[in-house]
């Protein structure tokens, strides 16, 4: 599964954003209870991916560089995981010992309906709908 401890950082760090104008590491990590020494890498691939911007300075920090309700958790997921597969047959090149042929087994077939309904299923709400429950 493709959710990480990584995934749920983020997206806690996205939640902690969403209630202030600009917030620290040491706040957001304090507030999150997300260990410092990830919060550092976790907001540099959110500010990558054009979630939070950082600012410089005596008073700087992160920031949302868009609302939460313009962002979904597939949005926060893609920014921190490298691949978004509920299993490593469904990339791209990849060689099934069992199935030499190369054709989709149905297994194969199966877990690619999952991913299709679960990758809909991140997209299908706004941050703001989950945080507001």
């Amino acid at each position: 599964m493709f959710i990480t401890k990584e995934s749920d950082y983020a997206v806690r760090m996205i939640r902690a954003l969403s209630k202030k104008e600009i917030g620290t590491v040491k706040m957001l990590s304090d507030e999150e209870l997300v260990p410092h020494q990830y919060s550092y890498k976790i907001l540099k691939k959110l500010e990558k991916a054009g979630l939070v911007h950082a600012y410089r300075g005596t008073n700087g920090g992160y920031a949302l560089a868009r609302p939460v309700s313009e962002m979904t958790l597939f949005d926060v997921l893609a920014a921190v995981e490298d691949r978004l597969l509920v299993t490593e047959c469904l990339g791209h090149g990849f060689a099934c010992s069992r199935n030499p042929q190369k054709t989709d087994c149905s297994v194969h077939r199966e877990f690619a309906e999952i991913q299709d309904a679960l990758l809909a299923m991140l997209r299908a709400k706004s941050l703001a709908e989950i945080f507001a429950r």
